[in-house]
């Protein structure tokens, strides 16, 4: 499968995997200077934590209480000191330092990591209730501002041993051509949806292929040219943009949900999946998209596709062995010639692999850069990659200071692999398939092949 720079995508909700620890019972007694839960651990769970870890929440268990928060202090100072929680999986590192920080970065300061390792060093004390914050509320989950919210006509049940991909067409009803500003997939049975992209059918070509409950099975792809308007993965978040930057929906318009289900050999309950929706007060000073570049089976006529690899066999090939635990594949894209008519921004960046992933890295380099613009630029990477926590990452920086895409920039993916049992995502998955040992991985979409692409969140000013 193929993905081209005209499509519009978010990648990517939290679904943690945190387990129960220690209490630190053996730890030295508190100090007058110790950290106490109600005036200094506190007011940080409540930031960075308590919006999954919390009662009705994804989280499996709740931080909202001392008693709680007490028996896992000991776990909570080691995953924040090493990194895992909150998890967030664009990185800088020794090779890769992204133009801009990130929006609604979740990583813990340093300082804030201290306050919990001291905290459950000196035996977690709780302190005095009267300096606690205001009790926590959490926010409702979603879009915030959503507008409209469609779903499928009838719920699906997915059943077998063979993943399968089912397409819903859904009517927005739009009366007029609308931009939208924000969206997100609601996934109706996490147990069974491994992912879904919504596509925009601007031509009604999906009625043709929909029986009478409004649905179609479609492997491979919806079934018709349509650019992707939404998607969802494990940790997935909602997409959205300033109130000036918005994406067409013209009048008569239908959506396609393509869901992926994993049912893993046994029938699930019913799932209706839903989209929300937001839109711009009128037409926008900026058009949004992101593409999706990457899964190149092969190299392409006239450079770029499919680099060559270390276990290449005659000819290229995306072919990644079983037993080897750093394995690597890249991928490389000239944007087209007609970029350079249109001013385009990139908004952020996202990575894409599956279960074998290990380290995914994003780079662009300009075919003729600018005074001062580097030769190339690291995008983004996502170093300790974690199906379990996909999203999309936005710069923080003003539009007209977000780096360029220009015809001819050269991108290039370079994604890297673990086939071994020492990858605790692939052994969890082979093991839910009855698989006992890994076996060779090549380009494709079920759970168990492997993936390469990289998600450019774009804007493009309104020529108007």
């Amino acid at each position: 499968m193929r993905h081209s720079i005209s499509g519009v995508f978010t990648v990517l909700g939290l679904v943690p995997a945190l387990l129960l620890g220690c209490s630190g019972e053996d730890a030295p007694g508190p100090t007058a200077a110790s950290p106490t839960f109600h005036r200094d651990v506190e007011p940080l769970l409540q930031k960075h934590c308590m919006s999954c870890h919390s009662p009705g929440n994804i989280a499996p268990f709740s931080l909202t209480t001392y008693d709680a928060a007490r028996s896992v202090a000991n776990l909570a100072a080691r995953s924040t000191r090493e990194r895992t929680m909150p998890p967030w999986g664009a990185q800088e590192t020794d090779e890769c330092e992204p133009p801009h920080g990130w929006r609604d970065d979740l990583r813990l300061t340093e300082a804030e990591i201290a306050t919990f390792e001291a905290w459950a060093a000196a035996g977690s004390p709780e302190g005095d209730p009267a300096d606690a914050p205001a009790p926590f509320v959490p926010e409702a989950g979603g879009l915030a501002g959503v507008e409209m919210e469609i779903a499928p006509k009838e719920p699906f049940v997915a059943s077998g041993d063979a993943d399968q991909f089912r397409c819903f067409v859904m009517d927005p009803g739009l009366s007029e051509t609308r931009y939208l500003n924000g969206v997100h997939v609601l996934p109706g049975n996490s147990k069974v949806v491994h992912h879904a992209l919504v596509f925009l059918d601007k031509e009604g070509a999906s009625a043709e292929l929909a029986d009478e409950q409004g649905g179609y099975d479609c492997f491979g792809g919806p079934g018709f040219s349509g650019e992707l308007v939404a998607a969802w993965a494990p940790g997935g978040v909602p997409l959205e943009f300033e109130p000036n930057i918005g994406a067409e929906i013209p009048v008569g318009s239908r959506l396609v949900m393509q869901v992926h289900y994993h049912p893993a050999g046994t029938t699930a309950e019913p799932d209706t999946t839903r989209v929300q929706m937001r839109f711009t007060q009128g037409v926008p000073e900026y058009f949004m998209g992101v593409a999706l570049i990457g899964n190149f089976e092969s190299a392409m006529e006239g450079g770029g596709g499919l680099l060559p690899g270390p276990n290449d066999g005659d000819g290229v090939e995306f072919l990644i062995p079983a037993g080897v635990p750093d394995h690597v594949e890249t991928m490389q894209f000239r944007m087209p010639a007609s970029l350079s008519e249109s001013e385009v921004y990139l908004y952020g960046a996202g990575t894409h692999m599956h279960y074998v992933g290990k380290d995914m890295k994003i780079t662009l380099a300009p075919e003729a850069p600018a005074a001062g613009e580097p030769a190339e630029q690291c995008l983004v990477q996502t170093p300790r990659w974690d199906f379990s926590w996909q999203r999309g990452f936005y710069y923080d920086a003003p539009i007209a200071d977000l780096p360029r895409i220009r015809g001819g920039d050269l991108l290039t993916m370079r994604c890297t692999y673990d086939n071994t049992m020492s990858n605790p995502f692939l052994a969890r998955a082979l093991k839910e398939q009855q698989i006992p040992a890994p076996v060779d991985v090549r380009l494709g979409e079920s759970t168990l092949d492997e993936m390469c692409i990289a998600a450019l969140i774009y804007v493009t000013k309104n020529p108007q």
